[in-house]
């Protein structure tokens, strides 16, 4: 979890009044921080990752006077024309295709503001680049360079430059490889031919991102003109970066400059701080809380909370969200916020008005049940995802593809289909673990989604346990025992096992399990051709059965 470091006299300097650390102490876990370190002046506060805007002085006091009330609303950024160009080349389109620039003026910048700078820069490396690889920064001194600028690529040895706190030149190829941000970052850009960089007009690098910036741009404590660049591979990721970043400069004094970026198809203005619009429900906010508060009253927290807030109608009110809120996402994130400016210290426990004793659903109770029989027969568990795709569900295991419950807009060709069988998952697992020594011995207990039965339009959650055991010896005679010792273990009442035939088992070794003349599951040896689809050399045994219908 990140940690920001708050010193008393420096926290009040950015409230504009002062803050004892008393107070520091009482109001800041109110806004969701958890105080790690209590010192004589200072306080070590973590936070959560997805408020990525508290990584600086400025976002902690925002939100600071927000909650106290000293300053309430949606803060109101400007950025006007700076006519500076950023050209993006299609050089750099296969290595790093993104960039978004802004220009800040008049910073008037102390010691304490460039560490700030400097510690927020890699905060958003962490919190929305991951670590550099979807988005990366960097920050130059604006008056050490001349646009318009460039970001290209360019071969690794035809470019040199002096690296950031280094004194000689060094060539991209010699960055990646003796520079010690070079060695931790080249592999998100080695695979490439070409390496990018960001240069001015006279072709004076500025930086090689995502690696380092050029020792020509440091920002110092006299630095008052900014120039600001955030590329990376994710566009919403690069963007929401350069947002948090011009945000905080802003509170920090600065004037906010768009600077053209001309992509080879289309041309952008960046950066873009207009809030975004969301409709709250005001007896959504109430139920979800447990209060009975007015229209007004519910305008009045959020504003707390620095959104802005109207109502459009009744019982809905409209809420603007500042660019640097990158967490809001649903409706109920601003239930989250209304509870903050309410406050959550005035929330008053209450007791239910009737005293039930809970216990386990059948479902869980049969699920905890075959998982503990599972792993005393000797299998590990494993934990799948629900979603899959029709190569591993079908083409792979056998089958022909049936009627499934698909993704409207997967994300990847990996995850297209709901699952509906647990078995394909299980043998993914031993071609994962070839590497590792057999026997293997691995179980699931999970759902999958069926279509119902009578109609196709509806869809139904279903448990099954499904188990497979990989090694030379595996065979009809030990899978048929386990399932045996599993059925036994789990119902009452009358079972067996009738021969079949499936097409994802040998002919001749499957056998269907079967209660009151219904088929809940299936067992045998795994067919020769299933397991060269998925790359195993062990004969496989396997065993799958649906715990819904066991349930009493």
């Amino acid at each position: 979890m990140p940690v920001i470091t708050l010193h008393e006299e420096r926290f009040s300097k950015f409230v504009g009044r002062k803050v004892t650390l008393t107070e520091m102490t009482k109001w800041i876990p109110w806004l969701g921080f958890d105080i790690e370190e209590e010192g004589e002046d200072y306080l070590k506060v973590e936070f959560n990752p997805n408020r990525i805007d508290f990584c600086s002085y400025v976002g902690v006091t925002r939100a600071f006077k927000g909650l106290r009330g000293w300053e309430t609303g949606l803060p109101d950024y400007k950025a006007k024309d700076s006519n500076i160009t950023l050209k993006i080349t299609e050089a750099v389109a296969e290595v790093r295709p993104f960039m978004l620039a802004a220009v800040v003026r008049n910073m008037e910048l102390d010691e304490g503001d460039v560490a700030d700078l400097m510690e927020m820069q890699e905060d958003l490396h962490w919190g929305i680049g991951r670590d550099r690889k979807k988005a990366s920064i960097g920050v130059h001194n604006l008056d050490a360079v001349r646009p318009p600028f460039t970001f290209t690529a360019v071969s690794p040895n035809s470019v040199k430059f002096v690296p950031l706190d280094k004194n000689e030149e060094m060539s991209l190829q010699e960055i990646l490889q003796k520079h010690e941000k070079g060695v931790a970052y080249k592999h998100l850009i080695d695979q490439s031919p070409n390496y990018p960089v960001l240069i001015d007009r006279n072709e004076h690098v500025l930086s090689m991102p995502p690696i380092i910036n050029g020792e020509l741009t440091k920002i110092k404590e006299k630095t008052t003109n900014l120039f600001l660049d955030v590329t990376g591979t994710d566009y919403e990721a690069v963007e929401k970066s350069l947002n948090v970043l011009c945000t905080s400069l802003a509170d920090m004094g600065g004037e906010i400059e768009k600077v053209t970026v001309e992509y080879p198809d289309q041309s952008r203005f960046s950066p873009n701080l207009s809030p975004e619009k969301m409709d709250l429900k005001t007896t959504f906010a109430n139920s979800s809380l447990g209060l009975h508060l007015s229209t007004a009253e519910i305008i009045e927290c959020l504003e707390r909370s620095r959104l802005g807030a109207r109502r459009i109608k009744k019982g809905v009110i409209e809420v603007a969200i500042p660019a640097y809120r990158i967490d809001i996402l649903h409706e109920i994130d601003l239930v989250e916020e209304v509870a903050i400016g309410y406050g959550y210290y005035k929330l008053k426990p209450t007791f239910p008005s009737s005293v039930t004793i809970g216990e386990q659903h059948p479902t869980l109770k049969i699920a905890n049940l075959t998982r503990q029989i599972a792993i005393g027969l000797g299998f590990t568990e494993m934990m799948n995802f629900t979603l899959t795709n029709e190569s591993i569900q079908y083409e792979k295991m056998r089958r022909k593809e049936e009627k499934d419950i698909t993704l409207a807009n997967p994300v990847s060709a990996e995850y297209t289909i709901m699952r509906q069988d647990l078995l394909p998952g299980l043998i993914k697992n031993l071609a994962a673990n070839r590497h590792e020594s057999f026997p293997q011995k691995l179980f699931e207990v999970s759902d999958v989604v069926k279509l119902n039965d009578k109609n196709e339009t509806l869809c139904e959650r279903r448990l099954h346990i499904a188990a497979v055991s990989s090694h030379p010896k595996a065979n009809f005679t030990e899978i048929k025992s386990i399932a045996e010792a599993l059925i036994t273990n789990i119902m009452v009442g009358e079972w067996k096992i009738k021969e079949t035939e499936h097409p994802s088992f040998l002919k001749g070794r499957v056998a269907s399990i079967r209660t009151k003349n219904r088929e809940i599951g299936i067992v045998g040896e795994i067919h020769p051709e299933v397991l060269n689809n998925f790359g195993l050399e062990n004969p496989t045994v396997a065993f799958e059965i649906n715990l819904e219908t066991l349930i009493g």
